[in-house]
């Protein structure tokens, strides 16, 4: 046996049965007023939303601030924000699952179902960027039926569709099927006719035979392993959308491991904020997602923090370095120039404030890590602001410079898109099992043995 004591992963000394009703109660009950009222305010929300694309769509792109030069504007920015926020999800299923990292059980479920909804969010903001959303369709490479009229397959955009539909699709078939086990616990436990009918489509005639077991653990590893290189893909991908270009501040190779670390950072920020609300919530899930949880996520946001940091660096060395006039006055006009006050802010938020998680008591602390989440992702944002806005604003001519001035439809649809998430987020709270069961149970006794051991 080994000297390191290994932590609980499950506490409050449950039994088999324990788990399967704290996690399944949630589901069968009827709502409290907690859950209500935050879905009344994410249903509001998401309408508000809904209602600014219907008026931004029928009436023009003209009502948002894109104009000449910066051609890219808040749709843009906040396309490639939730993209990366859907990347922790994956990472904690498919490649922590890989490393045989057990403590990411309670919250792998809750990781998925955040990424494929940030993904669903994220899909909307290209279509209404290209202003004719109607024509979207167009986007898609089916039988030419109108003449030569194909999409451009040499366009790092289109590489986006087929990147970001295949990590969606990838995504919802590894979280669904890492639900089939426990769809099938709410069949068994079901009262009422009707639920006890659609959870047993869903679970697709689940029995826990040991050979549906084995059928089911060999599928989750292929899956797990076929996720595992669109975390490094898609958001490389998403990068290109800069960095093919011959623009200052975007022709850079730094940007693809710099958007991926970037991608994680506020994926992980985001799990811990929703991790964090299901905790008050939810007091029983405290004995599932325990503060040892939250510390090694917390590690996670400060290593690619600091990850963050160093590409912060390194693309001003790099444009010092390089001798182009051009690109040095990129970077410092991102630093000191007309939108200092963003750099700055995105600094501020990435690189300083998640040091305070080198002291264990700010690492276990829940105020601390859900400010800190909260604005870790309010830096996330607007790094991608900064990157989109501050090269395009000044071109090489200076009779081509211009500003760009967010209107109320950008933060309408900005702050409107995390009424979708949210909602789409309590609705899979209230409809399955948000831990899950059939994960748990294996680890409910990790770390007992080698607590009775060291006595």
């Amino acid at each position: 046996m080994s000297d390191i004591k290994r932590k609980l992963l499950v506490r409050g000394d449950k039994s088999f049965k324990d788990v399967s009703d704290d996690i399944c109660n949630l589901v069968e009950r009827m709502p409290g007023f907690k859950w209500v009222g935050g879905f009344l305010g994410a249903k509001s929300l998401f309408l508000f939303y809904l209602t600014v694309i219907g008026i931004i769509v029928t009436t023009g792109m003209g009502l948002m601030g894109v104009n000449h030069p910066v051609g890219w504007g808040t749709d843009i920015v906040t396309f490639v924000f939730w993209v990366g926020i859907g990347h922790a999800g994956t990472l904690i299923s498919a490649v922590l699952f890989l490393f045989r990292q057990k403590w990411r059980t309670s919250i792998a479920r809750s990781a998925e179902a955040m990424t494929v909804f940030a993904v669903m969010t994220a899909g909307i903001f290209p279509i209404i960027h290209t202003g004719r959303p109607w024509l979207a369709y167009w986007l898609f490479p089916y039988a030419n039926q109108r003449g030569p009229l194909w999409v451009n397959f040499r366009s790092p955009l289109l590489w986006d569709v087929f990147a970001i539909s295949t990590y969606a699709t990838v995504s919802i078939v590894f979280w669904y099927i890492g639900m089939v086990p426990d769809l099938a616990t709410l069949r068994d436990r079901s009262k009422n006719v009707w639920r006890k009918h659609i959870y047993g489509a869903l679970s697709l005639g689940w029995r826990g035979s040991a050979k549906s077991w084995t059928h089911y653990e060999m599928v989750y590893l292929l899956l797990a392993g076929l996720s595992t290189p669109l975390v490094l893909s898609v958001h490389s991908i998403v990068s290109f959308d800069f960095a093919v270009s011959q623009l200052p501040g975007w022709h850079t190779t730094i940007f693809p491991p710099y958007f991926v670390a970037g991608a994680i950072f506020s994926g992980f920020a985001m799990v811990i904020t929703l991790m964090t609300i299901m905790r008050i919530a939810y007091p029983k899930f405290k004995d599932y997602i325990t503060l040892d949880h939250m510390e090694l996520m917390n590690k996670v946001i400060m290593t690619t923090g600091m990850m963050v940091g160093y590409a912060y660096a390194s693309e001003f060395f790099i444009a010092w370095y390089s001798g182009s006039k051009y690109e040095v006055y990129a970077f410092s006009n991102r630093a000191f120039g007309p939108y200092w006050w963003s750099y700055w802010i995105m600094v501020t938020c990435n690189v300083f404030i998640p040091q305070v998680f080198w002291f264990k008591r700010f690492r276990r602390s829940i105020p601390v890590m859900f400010v800190v989440s909260i604005f870790v992702n309010i830096g996330m944002w607007f790094e991608r602001y900064v990157i989109t806005v501050t090269s395009l604003h000044r071109d090489f001519l200076p009779s081509n410079w211009g500003m760009f001035k967010m209107t109320f439809y950008d933060f309408g649809v900005l702050i409107g898109s995390f009424g979708m998430f949210l909602t789409l987020f309590l609705l899979y709270t209230r409809l399955v099992p948000a831990v899950a069961i059939a994960e748990v149970k294996p680890v409910l006794h990790v770390g007992k043995e080698e607590e009775a051991t060291h006595g």
